[in-house]
């Protein structure tokens, strides 16, 4: 019998993605050959194209929305800014689960530039990671769900049929666009806090609990996505559905006795800051610069602007390739060195004259 050799975890906190120079890069190299067949029709024509990373490998998938958490992805976004627009515009997203591997994680990220390379340059840049996706990145897609699973991993595909004694919890929550948000959770006590919409699949019974902050879209959204794991069972699962307040204790008591919901935890906040990276004087440097405005921006370095819920990357349009190279994997670092609690927001590369709305909006406020 076939053993899967387990690949070694790739650890969001890591301070480096171990790509340029590592041995990770030379295999990544060997196996794409000189070029990548996987871009040859990448982004000609507007629209979503969604690739996934298989044993170094780029094989495109359907833009379903439908992510294993054992997995590494690449997202291109092709549109035109205006209709009238007679050039392609770009956002390039590499997105990471939870569960994928070290060689995963950093083949999409060494991909992800390649592909921008291919695309000379213009698209922005976005590294997203399970639990912290960008709302760019959720906007593409009605329904975004990811479930427990993988290329490497041996988890169950949903794919798989679906036997009638199972556990499964997922946390549905929705984009400001109103596109529904389901996660697969564990399906335990903790999982269970306050606000959004839960739905516990049992097999024989799908039980859907909506908590007093959840909304109505939310709600409806929800039954639609609960609607459909029924209808594909031919009506051998039965739906139950609580609402906090009225017969709750029901859907908590199936994760123990006692079992209440958790408070959501504060969302961390930081002042706004600027860092210039430049190597003017032969070594590369990262200074912190004292006003963190458009003023500060020099169109020789590249910057890093923290705004708490995001990291941006500005490269203006003179740096030099060290300093293009260096950038996200100062950022990436940053992160690390702050020992902020949440390492994994989501890091938006952009070059000069590619600004983000989310970027102006953030550094003019």
């Amino acid at each position: 019998m076939a053993h899967l050799t387990k690949l070694k975890k790739y650890d969001i906190k890591d301070s480096n993605i171990e790509l340029l120079g590592s041995d990770l890069e030379k295999r990544v190299r060997e196996h794409a050959g000189d070029t990548e067949e996987a871009w040859n029709d990448a982004g000609k024509e507007t629209g979503l194209e969604v690739w996934r990373i298989e044993k170094f490998k780029v094989v495109r998938r359907p833009a379903t929305g439908e992510f294993y958490d054992g997995d590494s992805y690449i997202v291109l976004y092709t549109y035109k800014t205006t209709p009238d627009a007679e050039t392609l515009s770009y956002d390039l997203h590499f997105w990471l689960g939870e569960d994928t591997s070290q060689d995963e994680a950093g083949t999409a990220a060494y991909k992800t530039v390649e592909l921008d390379d291919h695309l000379h340059g213009v698209p922005v840049q976005y590294r997203e990671v399970q639990g912290n996706e960008s709302e760019r990145f959720l906007s593409y897609f009605p329904q975004f769900v990811t479930i427990h699973g993988g290329i490497e991993t041996g988890f169950r595909h949903v794919s798989d049929p679906v036997p009638l004694d199972i556990r499964i919890l997922y946390h549905i929550t929705h984009t400001a666009n109103n596109n529904l948000i389901v996660r697969q959770v564990p399906a335990e006590a903790k999982s269970l806090i306050q606000g959004d919409v839960y739905v516990f699949d049992k097999g024989e019974k799908v039980l859907q609990l909506n908590t007093k902050e959840s909304v109505g879209k939310e709600r409806f959204k929800a039954a639609e996505f609960v609607r459909s794991i029924i209808d594909g069972r031919g009506g051998q699962s039965e739906l139950m559905v609580f609402d906090e307040g009225s017969g709750a204790g029901l859907f908590l008591a199936e994760f123990g006795e006692g079992v209440t919901l958790r408070p959501a935890p504060p969302k961390e906040t930081t002042p706004l800051s600027l860092f210039r990276i430049s190597d003017e004087t032969g070594k590369p440097s990262f200074t912190q610069v004292a006003s963190a405005s458009l003023d500060a921006l020099s169109p020789q370095d590249a910057f890093l602007f923290d705004a708490c819920s995001q990291l941006f990357v500005w490269i203006g349009k003179n740096a030099s390739l060290a300093e293009r190279r260096l950038a996200p994997q100062y950022a990436q670092r940053y992160l690390y060195n702050k020992e902020a609690s949440n390492f994994a927001v989501p890091i938006v590369t952009m070059r000069q004259g590619f600004e983000t709305p989310g970027f102006l909006q953030a550094v003019q406020a």
